[in-house]
């Protein structure tokens, strides 16, 4: 049965431990995420992190209920850095493709606790931060709530799903990424037109293409479907509003 998370006030111990050290949540989190690039998921250990911060291993239990509600807090932390510094324009568009990029920059800063984090939901304070933010600048642009919550679960879960693709390919050991872009020269380039005319044509362009990331374009053809939807429904509402109610009753 997991240990029960001590309460905020009572874990608030500002003394240093025999290391040196002033034990906090921060400070797991940072820790946390130090050892995920470092050493991959399995270094993530509660004795592990007991000895990186020269505490007993049971210390991380004060803060957190074990090493999997680390890891939202974690991933918590990394949503916290991409809303960090953002601010809503009044440009819908804008706002939201800044917002994207930066959530996607986060995670890929942080490959292992990406793959980690990126499909979990924490309920956790930046992540409903963002929630919030996401839906409140859709409404605001004037869609309706239906299409609001379509488009705000289309943009978050594509963000988070390209976050978790291009960090694992970045988690890769360099020897297998390599061998992994090599195939696209070694193969895809020297396809005969013969028998595969449209990869041969277009090989040049697609090996340029694969180098990067898709996220960006994926995130434009996204807001594109969203402002064809606010553009329907700012002419359903005109068109509401000029019909009026019928004169004389219905």
């Amino acid at each position: 049965m997991p240990k029960e998370v001590v309460s905020e006030a009572a874990r608030r111990r500002r003394k240093p431990n025999k290391a040196g050290v002033v034990l906090s949540e921060r400070l797991y989190i940072e820790t946390a995420l130090r050892m995920l690039h470092e050493h991959g998921r399995d270094g993530l250990t509660v004795r592990r992190l007991g000895a990186a911060l020269g505490a007993d291993p049971s210390s991380l239990y004060r803060y957190f209920r074990g090493t999997d509600d680390l890891l939202l807090a974690v991933g918590d932390e990394l949503v916290g850095r991409a809303l960090r510094g953002w601010e809503a324009t009044g440009d819908w568009r804008h706002d939201l493709r800044d917002l994207g990029l930066r959530i996607h920059s986060a995670y890929l800063a942080h490959p292992q606790a990406a793959i980690l984090t990126a499909s979990r939901v924490s309920g956790r304070a930046n992540e409903i931060a963002v929630d919030e933010a996401v839906i409140g600048v859709l409404r605001t642009a004037g869609l309706p709530d239906p299409e609001a919550v379509r488009i705000y679960q289309a943009f978050i879960d594509q963000a988070l799903a390209f976050a978790a693709l291009d960090a694992a390919a970045l988690a890769l050991p360099h020897s297998a990424r390599a061998a992994d872009e090599a195939v696209w020269q070694a193969t895809y380039a020297r396809l005969p037109a013969g028998t595969h005319p449209h990869i041969a044509a277009t090989a040049p362009r697609l090996i340029a293409r694969m180098k990067n990331s898709a996220y960006p374009t994926a995130l434009d053809m996204l807001l594109d479907s969203a402002a064809v939807a606010l553009a329907r429904a700012d002419a359903e509402g005109a068109d509401a509003e000029g019909a009026g109610p019928r004169e004389g009753g219905s």
